[in-house]
């Protein structure tokens, strides 16, 4: 059965072939030998593109996947980047992405028709994102060449702090309302950002800092990787309040794959079914609107469900969209639609 493309709101991969964890090559990414994503899964797995993180890791990261199997966790943040090591990092993964770009494996778009073209022409459509503004210095220097170079969309943070604000701790069970806000920095990149058409991520932001972009962004509110807090009471969910404002500004939410997200009990643990995606996915679209839901997997990140595995397991994402009832015109929506439509809005 010939299912609709999908166009996704989160991946890690540049990371991932920074740290040598993938090969850009033909034995890496640009092959079958890839992680979470590579060019012969994504063409069997119907996987257009979506967004390409820049994202700056620091000592302890890697063991927050273990720590998430606990019953309840509440794990300390690391403390702010120094912006110097930040800066080459980013410009080191900017780097990778305009490489693959000029061989071929992919094509940076700019705009949304850009991404439509792409998916045309078969070609893997890469919107250039920020997880965390530590490269960024309150001058907006980087953030204009970043620009320049194709970035699109940026979070001011990545859970831990940063000039611009605050992040949520990987804390469950928690609300999303973990402390303060955006700083007067932040305030001025939110601006920055509406100026340059730059979509503005909330996943990571606590809710202080959430509510700080809604009331300063003339942008739609959009949380690339995200799932619903009333089915998983973690830190990182949105509430019903939130997805409602989310609603309002007529913006979007993208389903995080990342188990610890999905399940009831807040566990990183694969066994997962997909059924439980599609659970978040029916609570999203009533609350947002079927408009205004999105895929954010968080592939080349986070663990995701064992039978998904991979964008090559998508198809079983699909076959379960349609199982439960989903018709054709809400499958396009949900796959790529929703997000080309918030982002034609954003980026016009």
């Amino acid at each position: 059965m010939n299912y609709p493309l999908i166009f996704d709101g989160h991946n890690d991969l540049l990371l991932q072939i920074q740290s040598g964890n993938v090969a850009s090559g033909e034995r890496g990414f640009m092959g079958s030998g890839g992680n979470h994503i590579d060019l012969s899964k994504a063409q069997s797995g119907g996987f257009a593109g979506g967004f390409f993180a820049i994202f700056v890791p620091d000592a302890g990261s890697a063991s927050f996947m273990d720590e998430m199997m606990a019953v309840s966790y509440d794990l300390p943040l690391p403390p702010p980047l120094d912006w110097a090591r930040s800066a080459q990092i980013a410009l080191a993964q900017a780097a990778i992405l305009i490489q693959l770009e000029k061989h071929g494996a992919l094509r940076i778009c700019r705009t949304a028709d850009d991404i439509r073209g792409a998916m045309r022409d078969g070609i893997m459509a890469a919107v250039m994102h920020m997880e965390g503004a530590e490269a960024i210095d309150p001058d907006f220097h980087m953030l204009e060449v970043l620009h320049a170079a194709g970035l699109r969309s940026l979070g001011p943070v990545w859970s831990r702090p940063t000039i611009y604000g605050h992040g949520v701790p990987f804390r469950f069970p928690s609300s999303p309302d973990t402390g303060p806000g955006l700083t007067a920095d932040g305030m001025r990149l939110v601006k920055k950002c509406n100026e340059l058409k730059i979509l503005i991520d909330l996943s990571h932001l606590n809710e202080a800092g959430f509510w700080d972009v809604a009331r300063h962004s003339g942008h739609p509110l959009v949380a690339t990787h995200s799932n619903a807090h009333a089915l998983c009471p973690h830190s990182r969910n949105l509430t019903d309040r939130q997805l409602h404002a989310i609603r309002e500004s007529d913006g979007l939410v993208g389903l995080n794959f990342a188990v610890a997200f999905l399940r009831e009990d807040g566990r990183m643990d694969a066994d997962t079914p997909v059924s439980r995606m599609i659970e978040h996915l029916d609570y999203l679209i009533a609350e947002l609107g079927e408009d205004r839901v999105g895929l954010g997997s968080d592939f080349d990140g986070a663990t995701v469900p064992e039978a998904i595995s991979n964008v090559a397991g998508l198809p079983l994402l699909r076959e379960a969209m349609k199982a439960h009832g989903y018709d054709d015109t809400l499958m396009a929506k949900l796959c790529h639609g929703n997000w080309l439509r918030v982002l034609e809005r954003t980026w016009a």
